[in-house]
């Protein structure tokens, strides 16, 4: 199996976890609740904060100076690289996040049910990369800077934040008058980005192998972007609660754990 190969069917988890939770629409008619939502947020806040640690910027760090290079400086300058790109689209690409009523990024005409795919957009396309780069970075050269039981623990922690994911975006569409079967579709499509982004920075990675630990720390500083920007604020609306904080460490501590029992 290549790189590429590797991307794809590590890619597939998350992609498939995505598909179930959109499913909830058959299911259910309104969206989560927001108490739940806090916990979901903060969960994988939580998955996303340890994932960037431990499967994206450690890796990086041993990768660089396996090649001879100080291991502080793609960490740092890719990460700084992945912040600013998360940044610039988030500026840019019109998108609505669920639950609020005014778009953000660049005004635009198309329809709330098409922004709101767009704000999940921004969210996978950190996650798709880093799944792909993980699962390179293990087949590729029989790499011992990161093994394939801890890319796989790093596909199984995105794909179960994925799951109430999925959910949170069909249920809105089904609220904003799509029919279930569109809210499905759309919901399981906005977690298609995972696996086009997974395989395209596996394919520049595979070319130009030097750049892998920089991809890494990219694809880490972009996750760590959409955790500080939405995730853990938006897990913490409403009225003081302490669900948002502890779904925080729980997510933390099952990526932790899988990443190092499975490692």
């Amino acid at each position: 199996m290549n790189a590429v190969s590797a991307a794809a069917v590590g890619t597939l988890l998350p992609y498939a976890m995505t598909t179930i939770g959109a499913a909830m629409v058959f299911f259910f008619r309104k969206e989560i609740k927001a108490g739940a939502q806090r916990i979901f947020l903060g969960f994988a806040a939580g998955v996303m904060i340890a994932a960037s640690v431990w499967g994206l910027l450690s890796p990086a760090i041993e990768e660089a100076s396996a090649m001879g290079m100080p291991g502080w400086l793609p960490a740092a300058g890719g990460f700084a690289g992945g912040v600013a790109f998360l940044m610039l689209m988030d500026a840019l690409l019109p998108h609505l996040h669920p639950g609020l009523k005014e778009p953000e990024g660049m005004s635009s005409s198309m329809k709330r049910s098409t922004l709101m795919m767009l704000a999940v957009t921004l969210h996978n396309i950190p996650e798709g990369m880093a799944v792909g780069l993980a699962f390179a970075l293990a087949f590729q050269n029989q790499s011992e800077t990161l093994s394939l039981a801890s890319a796989l623990a790093l596909s199984i922690g995105i794909g179960i934040q994925n799951l109430p994911e999925g959910a949170a975006i069909s249920l809105p569409l089904r609220r904003e008058g799509l029919s279930v079967g569109k809210s499905f579709l759309y919901g399981s499509l906005s977690g298609i980005v995972e696996r086009i982004f997974g395989i395209l920075v596996v394919l520049v990675a595979g070319s130009i192998q030097p750049v892998m630990p920089w991809l890494l720390s990219f694809a880490a500083g972009s996750m760590m972007y959409v955790v500080v920007e939405e995730l853990i604020p938006e897990a913490h609306l409403g009225e003081h609660s302490n669900s948002g904080t502890l779904s925080v460490m729980v997510g933390f501590l099952l990526m932790m754990i899988l990443d190092v029992a499975l490692g």
